[in-house]
C-alpha cells in the first residue's frame, strides 16, 4: 500500500465511479488532465458527464476490467473504445499509458468485489475514495464542511459565495448544483471547498484549513456504536485543521469541539456570528446578521427553514474570515438556489406540488417537515396538505432510532411510509418498515403503509390531491417514483380540463 495518492499523471481507476462521491473526485481528476478509468454497473447523467471529459468506463465489476491494465503494463497501448463485458466504451482521448491505475473505492465496495481482487493480485496501489479527498485538500487552501446534517448545503452555500466573489474555487460535494451543473467545479483559484463525511470515519484524514463542524448526532449506527465514539472522530478532525468554526446551537459542539468561531440563532448564546429580527416565511428567510457584537446587515435566503439560516450563518462566517464584504456576501447567499434533492422542486401537476428531499435521520425529516409546513400556511387558498412519504434508509438506522422516526412526522398531515431501502445492508428485520409505520401510527392521526414502490406510486395517482405538497423524503431510491406520480396527475389534470371544455360546449 502506498502512502500518498500521486497527481503527476498516473492514471486513477474508480470501482463505482458512478456514485456521488466518487464521481465528484474523478471529476476533478479528469479536469486536471489526469487520465481517469472507473467501473459501474448502469449509465446515468454523471457517468456520461465524465464520459464526455474523457474517462474510460466498463460496465461491469468483473477481474476482466483490469486486464486491460496488464497488457498496458507490458505492451504499449491501451484501445481508446471498447464494447462490453469488462471493457470500455465511449471514451474520449488518449489512453495510452504503460502505468499500473491507482485504484479508488469506497466503503461501499466489499473486499470479495472481482476487481478489487483482481487489483490486488495485479499490484496496483489502492486507495480510499477518502485519501483522494485527502490529498485534495492538502493541495489547496482548503475548507472543510463537517456535521451530521447540514454538509452539502453549507459546502454548496461557501462554495456558491466564494464563486460569486470572484475566487474560483475548486468543489468537491457531497450533491449535484445546479450553479456549476453538477456535485464538483475546477477552478483556478487557491482555495477548495470540500464536504468532509464521517459517515466510515475517514474525517480524520482531512488537514483544512478551515474546519466546519454544523452538529453532531449519531445517524451511522453501521459504523459507530455510540455518540461518544463519533463525537471523537469530530474531534480528531477539528484538531486537524488549522482554524475551526461551529455552530454552538448544537450543545455537543459547543462542549466537545469548542470551536474558533462560533455561530448560533440565538441572540443570547455569545456566538461571534449570529442572527436576530428573523423572519420565515413561503418565500424564504430574513435575518440581521450580527457579528462580534456589531450589525452587519441584512441576509436574505430563497432557501426556507431555521436550519437553512444556520448553514448561512456558516457561509457567512467564512466569508468573513477570509477577508470578504458583507454586501458581497449577502449578494451572492441571496441568489443561492440550493442543491439538488434538498427540498427541490420537481414539478407541479394538477395543483399538486412534487417535493424531493434526501432527509433520512429523523433531526432532518422535523427540519424539513417544519420547511413544508412554512410553505402550506404561505399558501393556505392553494396547499391543503402537507403530505410525507418516506422511505427509510437502512435496516440499522430504522432500528435503532424508531422512536425517533416515529416522533419526527408532527408538521405532515398525512404520512406514507414504504419498505427499507437497505443501502447494501443484511436485513436485520424485514418487517422494520412495518413497524415504523405503526409506531408513527401511534403519534400521527393519518399514516398509510405502502411498502413496494410500484404499488406506491399507483397509491399516490389516486390519493394525492389538488392542493397537496407531496414531500418524497429518503437517501434512497425513492425519488424514482416521482416522474411517474407527475406524469399520472397530469393526465387527471388534462381529463380534467377536456371534461370542462366537453361541458362548456354543451
Amino acid at each position: 500500500m502506498p502512502n500518498s495518492v500521486d497527481f503527476s499523471g498516473k492514471p486513477f481507476h474508480f470501482i463505482g465511479i458512478g456514485g456521488i462521491g466518487m464521481s465528484a473526485l474523478a471529476y476533478i481528476l479528469a479536469k486536471r488532465q489526469i487520465p481517469v478509468y472507473g467501473s459501474d454497473l448502469k449509465s446515468n447523467h454523471i457517468t456520461q458527464r465524465l464520459q464526455q471529459l474523457g474517462a474510460h468506463i466498463f460496465w461491469d465489476q468483473t477481474a476482466s476490467n483490469l486486464e486491460v491494465f496488464r497488457t498496458v503494463h507490458q505492451n504499449t497501448s491501451i484501445p481508446n473504445t471498447y464494447s462490453s463485458g469488462g471493457t470500455l466504451r465511449n471514451g474520449k482521448g488518449n489512453a495510452s499509458t504503460r502505468e499500473l491505475p491507482q485504484v479508488i473505492c469506497s466503503t461501499a465496495i466489499d473486499p470479495t468485489n472481482a476487481e478489487y481482487r483482481a487489483a490486488l493480485a495485479l499490484g496496483c496501489p489502492i486507495f480510499h475514495r477518502s485519501d483522494v479527498l485527502a490529498a485534495l485538500i492538502r493541495d489547496y487552501h482548503s475548507i472543510a464542511v463537517a456535521g451530521t446534517h447540514g454538509k452539502t448545503t453549507t459546502s454548496s452555500m461557501v462554495g456558491f459565495l466564494l464563486m460569486s466573489a470572484g475566487l474560483d474555487p475548486t468543489i468537491v460535494v457531497g450533491g449535484e448544483v445546479k450553479a456549476w451543473d453538477g456535485n464538483a467545479r475546477l477552478g483556478d483559484g487557491k482555495y477548495l471547498v470540500a464536504e468532509a463525511d464521517e459517515s466510515d470515519g475517514s474525517l480524520v484524514k482531512f488537514d483544512a484549513q478551515i474546519g466546519i463542524v454544523t452538529n453532531i448526532e449519531l445517524d451511522h449506527p453501521d459504523h459507530y456504536q455510540s455518540l461518544e465514539e463519533v463525537i471523537g472522530i469530530f474531534q480528531q478532525f477539528a484538531r486537524r485543521c488549522q482554524l475551526n468554526i461551529g455552530c454552538i446551537d448544537c450543545s455537543v459542539v459547543r462542549d466537545q469541539i469548542a470551536p474558533d468561531i462560533t455561530y448560533s440563532l440565538d441572540p443570547k448564546a455569545d456566538a461571534h456570528y449570529f442572527a436576530d429580527n428573523i423572519t420565515f416565511s413561503a418565500a424564504g428567510t430574513s435575518a440581521r446578521i450580527w457579528e462580534r457584537g456589531r450589525v452587519l446587515g441584512q441576509l436574505d435566503l430563497k432557501l426556507l427553514g431555521r436550519h437553512n439560516l444556520s448553514n448561512a450563518l456558516a457561509a457567512v462566517a467564512v466569508g468573513r474570515t477570509l477577508g470578504l464584504d458583507f454586501e458581497i456576501v449577502a449578494a451572492a447567499l441571496s441568489h443561492f438556489e440550493g442543491a439538488r434533492r434538498r427540498f427541490e422542486l420537481r414539478g407541479v401537476a394538477d395543483g399538486i406540488r412534487f417535493v424531493d428531499d434526501y432527509a433520512h435521520h429523523p433531526s432532518e425529516i422535523q427540519a424539513t417537515l417544519s420547511a413544508a409546513r412554512l410553505q402550506a400556511q404561505g399558501n393556505p387558498e392553494e396547499t391543503q396538505r402537507v403530505v410525507a412519504i418516506f422511505q427509510p434508509h437502512r435496516y440499522s438506522r430504522t432500528q435503532t432510532f424508531l422512536h425517533e422516526f416515529a416522533a419526527s412526522f408532527a408538521d405532515a398531515d398525512v404520512v406514507v411510509v414504504s419498505d427499507v431501502y437497505s443501502a447494501g445492508e443484511l436485513p436485520l428485520d424485514r418487517s422494520i418498515g412495518q413497524s415504523l409505520a405503526d409506531a408513527i401510527a401511534q403519534q400521527h392521526p393519518c399514516v398509510r403503509y405502502q411498502p413496494k414502490l410500484p404499488e406506491l406510486a399507483d397509491f399516490l395517482g389516486e390519493f394525492l390531491k389538488p392542493g397537496d405538497l407531496a414531500l418524497f423524503l429518503g437517501a434512497g431510491d425513492l425519488n424514482k417514483i416521482i416522474p411517474q406520480a407527475i406524469d399520472a396527475h397530469r393526465q387527471t389534470e388534462r381529463e380534467r380540463a377536456d371534461l370542462a371544455l366537453r361541458s362548456s360546449c354543451s
